[in-house]
């Protein structure tokens, strides 16, 4: 738990100082000044915040994965998992990928399987050791070709560029009802400067209630990606593989499998399923495992 939060901590203060740093040289002064907002200053702020803290983020996913989910990486020539890394390859040729993407294990009961990094170029496919143990190589095909099809989309930088954006308008606009609301609690004769304790605290509270309207259309997005996913999976790996893949992990995820290691459920890209309902499913990054199977049984391409 320590070395999670020591890496959570390590990459928020590169974000914050490389924000401060460019914020500095571009001379970029506070939003807030004796007469209002100054709505330049803020837009710009929103957009590095946003933006800029996004793609950092983006950049270290590598290193980051690694050394929260302790992923090892594998090559060819590893007498036990070689095999998986020529499987792995051959999706990437078959995808068009120019550079071939990284194959990690990591040690784990949880039946998991996820793609990350910055660029189609510079990429990693990671597997846990209960999903090799409960699939069959078909199966574990299906799985490694969606993850490929995850890199070959762009996925994690279009998520990257949606998240960025979202991030921006929330901080953007939560800054704007928070003055207002300030403002509208402020008597005539209140000398207190702008932007004290009460603004910082209703910036605090919006930001929050924003941040979940902006996850409900992130996870939208996220959702759609999964299916395209299968769909690539099914292109490069064959549909009854990618069949078999999901319809394994449904049988998995109905008997608890997915529950042996919770704490490292944060970065699935997919495993994931919702049995949620209602505003929870609005929020929920993956479809539904019946739903993904459902729509691929009924694709022709």
């Amino acid at each position: 738990m320590f070395k999670r939060f020591g890496l959570w901590a390590m990459m928020n203060i590169a974000i914050v100082g490389t924000i401060g740093v460019v914020t500095s040289v571009l001379g970029i002064g506070p939003y807030l000044t004796s007469n209002g907002i100054a709505f330049q200053e803020l837009i710009i702020m929103c957009a590095l915040w946003g933006m800029l803290g996004s793609f950092i983020s983006l950049a270290m996913s590598k290193f980051i994965a690694k050394k929260m989910m302790g992923v090892k990486i594998i090559d060819e020539d590893n007498s036990q998992y070689g095999k998986i890394v020529l499987m792995v390859h051959r999706l990437a040729r078959s995808a068009d990928l120019n550079k071939m993407p990284e194959l990690g294990i990591y040690e784990s009961p949880e039946v998991n399987a996820f793609a990350t990094g910055p660029s189609k170029s510079n990429s990693l496919v990671a597997v846990s050791t209960g999903l090799l143990q409960s699939m069959n190589s078909d199966e574990l095909e299906g799985v490694l070709a969606h993850e490929v099809a995850h890199i070959a989309n762009g996925d994690m930088v279009t998520m990257t560029l949606i998240q960025g954006v979202v991030n921006a308008f929330v901080m953007f606009f939560a800054r704007i009802v928070a003055y207002a609301v300030t403002q509208m609690m402020r008597s005539d004769d209140d000398e207190s400067p702008i932007g004290g304790f009460a603004y910082y605290g209703i910036v605090f509270v919006f930001d929050i209630l924003f941040g979940i309207l902006g996850s409900m259309i992130t996870a939208w997005f996220s959702r759609v990606r999964e299916y395209s996913a299968d769909l690539g999976g099914a292109q490069l790996a064959g549909k009854d593989k990618m069949l078999s893949a999901l319809k394994k992990l449904n049988i998995q995820y109905e008997h608890g499998q997915f529950d042996k290691d919770s704490n490292d459920s944060s970065i699935a890209a997919f495993k994931i399923s919702s049995k949620e309902t209602g505003f929870r499913a609005l929020i929920s990054t993956h479809p539904k495992l019946s739903d993904r199977i459902s729509r691929l049984e009924n694709l022709s391409y």
